[in-house]
């Protein structure tokens, strides 16, 4: 039977990129803008260099990064990603700058954090009165660290009981890693747990991989809604404590 509920953060329980409205409005960069313009700005102050430099090594990067996460579901750390950007162009800084542009890196979405998902702080509310909850999400440039400040700042951290965040875990979804580092944390069986999320390879796939049932969530990411696999559909959280509680009796 369903004992437990993990909860994708991403346009699962945060609209993914909302905060860039906030940025423009405030005549900031884009995130990613601004990612390479502190690299630039912290190498060009040792010695000159060209932005679309910078910029190409950090492309170059993220195409690695994209490579090792999708093909060996593992998420390179924040100072791991930067290191691989200075190598690429052959360039150091000293720690204190390295350190900055880790903390400047990982606080960005903290800073300034998405926005929550309509209907979501209810719905973590209600099934924390019946199940037991988690967390599992890649870090993709937010460490767990600032992941669990975002939820905070949000005024649902404390509906759950486990966080598995790649960085922390070693291995990104759909790992099965992940999922069992959420299922110890909770001191349930994987079969016990309903995943909820927005993608259908990570969140949708890896759970049925191991026993788990997993609701897609598409309120704002519907893209695999015509090719899911999964024993429910949840267009909005308002809905999401009747999904559940229907396949917690149809297991019972």
């Amino acid at each position: 039977m369903i004992k437990a509920v993990t909860f994708d953060l991403w346009d699962t329980l945060v609209d993914d990129d909302s905060d860039e409205a906030v940025r423009a409005a405030r005549g900031l960069r884009s995130k990613k803008e601004e990612r390479r313009y502190q690299i630039w700005e912290a190498l060009n102050a040792i010695e000159p260099i060209d932005y679309d430099r910078v910029a190409l090594a950090y492309d170059a990067a993220e195409a690695g990064f994209n490579v090792v996460w999708k093909e060996c579901h593992i998420n390179w750390t924040v100072d791991q990603r930067i290191r691989v950007v200075l190598n690429g162009l052959k360039r150091e800084v000293g720690r204190d700058v390295f350190e900055r542009l880790v903390e400047n890196h990982s606080n960005m979405e903290v800073d300034i954090s998405p926005e929550p998902i309509d209907g979501m702080r209810e719905a973590l509310k209600e099934l924390s009165t019946r199940y037991k909850l988690s967390v599992v999400s890649d870090s993709i440039v937010t460490p767990g660290t600032g992941l669990r400040k975002i939820l905070e700042k949000h005024g649902v951290k404390q509906y759950f009981s486990g966080f598995a965040f790649s960085d922390e875990v070693g291995h990104s979804k759909p790992h099965r890693a992940m999922f069992d580092s959420a299922a110890e944390q909770l001191g349930v069986d994987v079969c016990e747990i309903v995943h909820i999320g927005d993608r259908d390879h990570n969140d949708i796939k890896g759970p049925h991989a191991i026993g788990a049932k997993a609701v897609l969530f598409t309120a704002t990411r519907p893209d695999d809604r015509n090719i899911t696999t999964a024993d429910a559909i949840c267009d909005t959280h308002h809905d999401l404590p009747a999904i559940v509680d229907r396949l917690a009796a149809e297991t019972a």
